[in-house]
């Protein structure tokens, strides 16, 4: 058995509910004397679990590896591949990708399974393992528990013993050339999408990962671009590459006005969710780019089921509704997702953070969650519409609708007070439960706290249909989360 000798133990909290994530750099790490999750020597360990898991339990034999541009990608990319090839795992390495050209890349090579080393969203001093099996199902939940359980078994090992070896009659993998397919998927996307009207956007990739890639796709389905922050730099200098937060968009939203485009496109740091300003600068929440994805799908295929999370706007969900559509709520998350989507065949699938999804039926694609298809495809559906893109929702309902709020809490507090926090809004009003809780206080007002499964935060969002009554609903969980010292209530005050 393969045994590594291991500077730090491995953190479980960072075995999240559907990817491996940490912190791998300390400096802006947010607590003083913290020590990386992520090291050369836990990202091996880890390396030899994932694949050991993999190969007993779906018959892996090859993976692809691949990563984003963090500054400590490329060495954490390598200890996985190290400790891949020692598992008996044959192993391709994609370099530089982002996790959809990864996926399909698993799905186009027919390969048994794939990584992406890449923390997606969060600050540079976080980094990631993003696991998927054969057709890029992802590897998620109770099965990341069970890779968890053999890591912490070769590092109690490890700390008995020191050794490079591999037991005998594993077969030691080989290394593949550096693989790239995003000419092919360039190629393949082209074929998909149709672009009726000349469109100029600005793309802003916050220096990370899409900034190379994104810019030649967009140019490829026929749109003038202009770029911003494409340019790679892992110290994300900018802003942080996580367009669902309006601040990291402000900058796209001023060169939209000064250049005349028709719109801005933003993407988060390995290419999986979108997000997008209108001409007027205006930042849209991503549950209303899905809308806009539903009623060109409804239009042709009436009654489709499409897939959403517990923090989408009533607003999206009545007019899906209306327009013919079977409107499923899921939990939060692209795994989760994904998986609902495979059991109950849905064509389309959308998360409040700009995670969307495509499957075989309509689309004829894969079913991951693909920022750059996404992107091709709302771009092909205004490129249709005769106006603005922000008249697209003229006649919508009026509604107040906060952002995504991040309250920190640390890993190891925050499922028991969202726990606590379900039981005692259940008591009082209509509630959902599958993630968190949304608590129902009328037909148009809600509000919804949860835990989020890629940081120590909670995340809340709150819905009303006007000012008033959303901020009576705001302050009915800042009342009662001011019973949680461990919980930072700026969100509530800084608008308050």
């Amino acid at each position: 058995l393969f045994i590594s000798h291991m500077k730090n133990h491995i953190n479980p909290n960072i075995f999240r509910a559907y990817d491996i994530r940490g912190i791998a750099m300390t400096e802006n790490a947010g607590q003083k004397g913290q020590k990386a999750d992520l090291t050369k020597e836990t990202t091996e360990i880890i390396g030899f679990a994932a694949c050991s898991y993999m190969r007993e339990k779906y018959g892996a034999r090859n993976m692809l590896v691949g990563r984003d541009n963090r500054l400590h990608s490329e060495k954490l990319q390598k200890a996985f591949i190290k400790g891949a090839r020692r598992s008996g795992m044959d192993v391709m390495d994609m370099g530089l990708t982002t996790s959809p050209l990864m996926y399909y890349t698993v799905c186009r090579t027919g390969v048994d399974s794939g990584v992406n080393i890449t923390a997606s969203h969060n600050p540079k001093e976080y980094n990631g393992i993003k696991i998927v099996g054969k057709n890029a199902h992802s590897v998620c939940g109770e099965e990341l528990q069970e890779i968890l359980k053999l890591a912490s078994k070769l590092q109690k090992k490890s700390d008995k013993k020191t050794s490079s070896g591999v037991k005998s009659g594993v077969k030691i993998g080989t290394l593949g050339a550096n693989t790239s397919f995003f000419n092919e998927y360039t190629e393949d996307i082209k074929k998909r999408i149709k672009i009726s009207r000349p469109l100029k956007i600005a793309v802003d990739a916050g220096n990370a990962t899409a900034g190379k890639f994104a810019p030649t796709l967009l140019r490829g389905v026929g749109c003038e671009v202009i770029e911003l922050y494409c340019n790679l730099d892992g110290n994300y200098p900018n802003h942080e590459a996580n367009p669902e937060e309006e601040k990291n968009m402000r900058d796209l939203a001023a060169t939209v006005k000064k250049q005349g485009c028709d719109l801005g496109i933003g993407f988060d740091g390995d290419g999986d969710r979108i997000g997008i300003v209108d001409e007027r600068g205006h930042h849209y929440s991503a549950d209303y780019l899905l809308l806009l994805l539903a009623r060109d799908l409804l239009a042709e295929c009436p009654g489709s089921t499409i897939v959403f999370d517990v923090k989408t706007s009533q607003v999206v969900i009545d007019e899906i509704k209306r327009l013919g559509g079977n409107p499923v709520m899921s939990k939060t998350g692209h795994s989760f997702i994904e998986r609902i989507m495979h059991e109950i065949n849905a064509p389309l699938a959308g998360e409040t953070s700009g995670h969307m999804f495509f499957g075989k039926e309509y689309y004829d694609y894969y079913g991951f969650d693909d920022a750059f298809f996404a992107a091709c495809k709302l771009l092909e559906i205004f490129s249709k519409f005769n106006g603005t893109f922000s008249e697209q929702f003229a006649n919508l309902p009026k509604i107040e609708t906060t952002p995504e709020y991040k309250a920190k809490c640390p890993d190891d507090k925050k499922f028991e007070i969202v726990r606590e926090l379900t039981d005692y809004f259940t008591r009082k009003h209509r509630c959902i439960t599958i993630d968190g809780v949304r608590v129902n206080f009328d037909t148009n007002s809600w509000g919804a706290v949860r835990c989020s499964n890629t940081s120590p935060n909670l995340t809340l969002r709150f819905e009303a249909p006007n000012k008033q009554k959303l901020q009576e609903i705001k302050k009915v969980f800042f009342e009662k989360l001011k019973d949680y010292p461990e919980v930072d209530l700026s969100w509530y005050k800084h608008e308050n």
